[in-house]
């Protein structure tokens, strides 16, 4: 008899291979597990889910845990380990330039995912190559809608986590010109969130040696292979878009080997904050991280 374990996402993209394959690539079954996985309802946040006690695990932010220290107050969940160490945000233009270089965005109408981490870390990107944010036209349009939007001709750039870039490129509607993630560098960008209490039972341990695996297994195989793996997952994506995908974070180097998530990497989030003026002090590395269980 399996176990179940409940998981659910905030996001759900490629960009989350590493917690999408201990499902696709079987890891969590082989320690005994029956995964069950679900996306949070818009405007709802999985951590939510961790202290009602209906999802076991969540892929989140570290960033997330800043909103309640903020006011005080101690995070319901912690975060204790990485899914990916860089932004995983590219922009697209509409013709190929492999002569990009971000000053060219002056004046221009972006589309700006303006969910509140990818902002930040546009924001920041923009900062770490000596561009003024106010001197782009930044528009907001939901994140759903971003997409269509830049497909019927509004906007001269988008910013967009993959696979929808590699879609665009796919489709002959845009091309990618830059990584957010090489901008910026290493940084606690997204997470695996859980409750202490779980974090200290046999069930964190058995999900922690699933997941290490697969994360060993992801930067060894080739990206078409876990493609195939996960094609299940994104029906509406083309195969060859998805390989592209995976290739593109497996060289931008957003899945490391350790599963930690380190100081230096949160303290680079903290810079990301501190700048967009979202939090009023910088927090404590145990307040918002604990150790991966072992």
């Amino acid at each position: 008899m399996s176990d179940e374990i409940s998981i659910q996402f905030t996001r759900f993209s490629a960009f989350y291979t590493p917690l999408i394959a201990t499902i696709a690539g079987g890891f969590l079954k082989e320690e005994g597990f029956a995964p069950k996985h679900s996306v949070a309802a818009a405007g709802k946040s999985a951590i939510e889910g961790l202290v009602d006690g209906s999802v076991h695990v969540c892929q989140s932010a570290p960033s997330q845990a800043f909103g309640a220290l903020e006011k005080g107050q101690r995070p319901p969940a912690v975060h204790f380990a990485q899914i990916n160490e860089k932004d995983g945000f590219f922009l697209t233009g509409r013709a190929a330039d492999p002569n990009f270089t971000w000053d060219k965005l002056r004046g221009k109408r972006v589309l700006v995912d303006h969910g509140g981490q990818p902002l930040a870390m546009f924001k920041y990107a923009c900062h770490r190559r000596g561009l003024d944010y106010k001197a782009i036209t930044a528009v907001d349009i939901p994140s759903g809608q971003m997409d269509q939007a830049f497909r019927r001709g509004e906007g001269d750039y988008i910013h967009q986590q993959g696979p929808a870039p590699q879609q665009l490129e796919h489709d002959g509607v845009g091309h990618i010109v830059a990584s957010v993630g090489e901008a910026i560098g290493p940084v606690a960008f997204s997470s695996l969130a859980a409750t202490r209490e779980w974090l200290n039972t046999d069930t964190a341990k058995r999900f922690t040696r699933a997941y290490r695996k697969t994360r060993a297994w992801i930067i060894d195989t080739p990206a078409a292979q876990i493609a195939e793996a996960e094609a299940s997952f994104f029906p509406e994506i083309d195969r060859a878009v998805l390989t592209a995908t995976v290739a593109y974070y497996q060289t931008l180097g957003c899945w490391t080997p350790h599963v930690e998530i380190t100081r230096p990497a949160l303290e680079v989030a903290l810079d990301v904050f501190q700048h967009s003026g979202l939090i009023t002090k910088r927090h404590r590395y145990e307040d918002v991280v604990a150790s991966a269980p072992a």
